[in-house]
């Protein structure tokens, strides 16, 4: 009980640290709300561990605090000691990438001949659904083409390991999200610079090869190397296995933040709008991977599968191809807008599943 009281307290304090920057931005303007915006976040993201419900956006809350810290504190976020904090982005990246590996097996793959047409409907409209939707947001949005362009990359990526947790959680069909995730995971080297290429390259130069090469040592060589990891070496470092996921959160922290600070001119121009064309882009991406799945008369979980595989992307990917594009301040601020607000409405989205039945009794229930 004492414990709870502490998180109330807490979340109590960070209503009054809001409050105080809306005062301060009214009177002198948003610049100078920074450190109590900052300590909003920050503090309610701790009391959010105290409530079961809420525990799951803590990290998002603090991904907040870190992007606001960005924009207000940009000059410690871009370089040290003279050396460009941008040089950490590919090798996160990697580190990500090979944790997803250690995470994965060979059986991964094997929902591709148990559950052919799942997979089959699940891979083609991710990369059907979310590049044409990035494309058309583009075209619409108005921004500079290099920004616009960003909306697209998303787009054309490949799922995240992010979209199998929700998955679970929505009580969709699991073993189809891991295997469409896997088998996206190994098409991306291909699918992505090709329709890049189609759909972006209107807007900036895409070199298809390099593209290829750059996902390849980015995703290819560091989840294979995860693999092989697992299966013969894991059971040898089993802290490895729960340092991972950890490692996984500060890499993805660092890449966002990093690109906020990079960006931080374009982003308080065309921000909201921004924000809100990839919240669109997000939701129509699960609302368009139901209706595939209902499309072809998929049961009902499998249907959440096909919702969560298409909305949801790599956005650590996007970001890193950004860089190695040299061009992570205006092409990397969409993917680094999509990853936090993927988190919150996938959260969501699981949160309102999870509480609602099957439709179909006779499909078993895998969370019990």
């Amino acid at each position: 009980m004492k414990k709870n009281y502490i998180y109330k307290v807490l979340a109590a304090i960070s209503a009054v640290c809001l409050l105080i920057a809306a005062i301060i931005a009214l009177n002198s303007g948003i610049a100078h709300a920074g450190p109590f915006l900052i300590a909003t976040f920050v503090i309610l993201a701790i009391a959010f561990r105290g409530f079961v419900a809420l525990k799951g956006f803590s990290y998002t809350l603090i991904i907040f605090a870190a992007v606001t810290t960005a924009l207000y504190y940009p000059q410690y976020f871009i370089q040290i000691n003279g050396i460009k904090l941008s040089i950490l982005i590919t090798p996160l990246i990697q580190l990500i990438m090979f944790g997803m590996g250690t995470s994965m097996s060979i059986k991964d793959f094997a929902g591709v001949i148990k559950m052919p047409k799942g997979v089959f409907i699940g891979v083609f409209s991710h990369f059907l659904i979310m590049p044409l939707l990035g494309f058309t947001l583009a075209k619409l949005s108005g921004f500079p083409p290099e920004i616009a362009a960003g909306i697209i990359l998303i787009g054309c990526s490949p799922n995240g390991m992010a979209s199998n947790v929700i998955s679970y959680l929505a009580k969709a069909n699991l073993a189809l999200s891991i295997t469409i995730t896997a088998v996206s995971t190994m098409l991306a080297p291909f699918f992505t610079p090709l329709l890049m290429k189609l759909l972006g390259g209107g807007f900036i130069e895409i070199d298809v090869l390099n593209m290829m090469w750059d996902i390849f040592k980015m995703v290819i060589i560091p989840i294979g190397a995860g693999i092989l990891f697992n299966r013969y070496l894991l059971k040898r470092a089993r802290w490895l296995e729960a340092a991972m996921p950890l490692v996984s959160m500060f890499g993805i922290a660092l890449i966002i933040v990093v690109i906020t600070a990079a960006g931080r001119s374009s982003l308080l121009n065309i921000g909201f709008m921004l924000i809100f064309l990839v919240l669109i882009h997000n939701l129509l991406g699960y609302t368009l991977g139901y209706w595939s799945g209902r499309l072809f008369k998929m049961p009902e979980r499998d249907c959440r599968t096909m919702a969560i595989e298409v909305g949801m992307q790599n956005g650590g990917l996007a970001s890193g191809l950004a860089k190695e594009m040299g061009k992570m301040a205006t092409v990397g601020l969409a993917p680094a807008v999509f990853g936090p607000l993927m988190n919150i409405t996938g959260s969501l989205l699981a949160t309102y599943w999870h509480r609602k039945p099957l439709n179909d009794k006779k499909e078993p229930n895998i969370i019990t």
